[in-house]
Parts: C-alpha cells; structure tokens; sequence
C-alpha cells in the first residue's frame, strides 16, 4: 500500500494518512487493524538539513525523532528515537527526522549531519513505528523542497507542485520496473 501525508500532499496512487505524527499514528493504526496491508510505501516531501539538493529523489527505511533541543544539549529521552526497517546492511539509509515542527535554523540543523541524519519529513518516524509494531516491510521516498533555514516555508510553497510531480513520475516508474 503507499500512503501520504494528506491536505495539500496528495497523490492520485496514495492513500492519505494525515499530517504529523500524531495523526499519522492514529489513522495508519486504525488502517493496519481493519485491513493489514502486506508492505507500506510512505511518499512525501522533505527538507534537507544540506547534503540533499531541491528537486533530490531520496530514498529510506530508516527514520529519527530527535527535536532541536537534543542538538543544544537542553533536551534528552528515555525513548528509542531511531527506528528502521532496513534488513540489508550493506545498505547505509539516509536517516529520516521527523518532528511536528519544521525547522528554519540552518546552523542548528547541520548538526543532525554529524548523526548521519540527512533530510526532516514529518511524518515518516510514525509510518515506520507502526510498520514496526504490526511487522510490515515499509520504506519511504521523498523529494526535497527546501533547505531548512529561514526560507524553508517559501521554499517549500514555491518548490512543491514540482516535487509532487517529480515524485509521481519516480514511484510509477518504479512500479512498472517492479511490475515487468
């Protein structure tokens, strides 16, 4: 099954699931008891933290949720905030972060580089611990919108019809791929 976040990140092939963790938790829950489906593909938008250029497909099954002030030392958890659906280890995932809050501080974010965390997306830590809890192989694709620096809104307003159709042509060209 592939899924999305929902309101204005839709896509013809996806189910919407909501935005944010929380209401991605709750729907893909109710969703993973009713009908259990056989895998989840989660497609979205994402911001990158540097490494990632606009418009870059990106491509994971590994996600955090580690909030800025964990980067300031003004903040820790007694939670495992890491969670991955990755079973080949000769594959490094690009580490997904997700938070209800989107970040606009630059130097701040170049930290989450040094933890091997690459790209924000809001909802892809909730995707994979409910993919987790219920055994479901699950992965994600994203294409970057923004940086995440003080433009980050403006940029994903301006860059997100395209990284909608960007991503649209990239998982239907995996489906045929996959489907041949």
């Amino acid at each position: 099954m592939i899924i999305c976040a929902g309101n204005n990140e839709t896509f013809d092939f996806a189910q919407p699931m909501g935005v944010g963790l929380i209401e991605t938790a709750m729907n893909l829950t109710r969703l993973c008891l009713f009908d259990k489906p056989e895998f989840l593909l989660f497609v979205g938008s994402a911001g990158s933290y540097g490494d990632h250029n606009i418009f870059d497909i990106v491509e994971s099954k590994t996600a955090s949720n580690i909030e800025l002030g964990f980067l300031t030392s003004d903040a820790y958890t007694p939670l495992d905030n890491v969670v991955s659906t990755n079973i080949d280890n000769r594959v490094k995932d690009v580490i997904v972060n997700s938070s209800n809050y989107i970040s606009t501080n630059k130097e701040l974010t170049k930290k989450f580089l040094s933890f091997g965390v690459g790209i924000e997306n809001m909802e892809f830590f909730s995707v994979l611990k409910i993919a987790e809890e219920f055994n479901i192989p699950a992965g994600g694709v994203f294409c970057i919108t923004n940086y995440t620096n003080e433009n980050a809104h403006e940029d994903f307003l301006k860059n997100h019809e395209k990284a909608k159709e960007l991503l649209s042509a990239h998982v239907k060209n995996r489906i045929k791929e996959l489907t041949k």
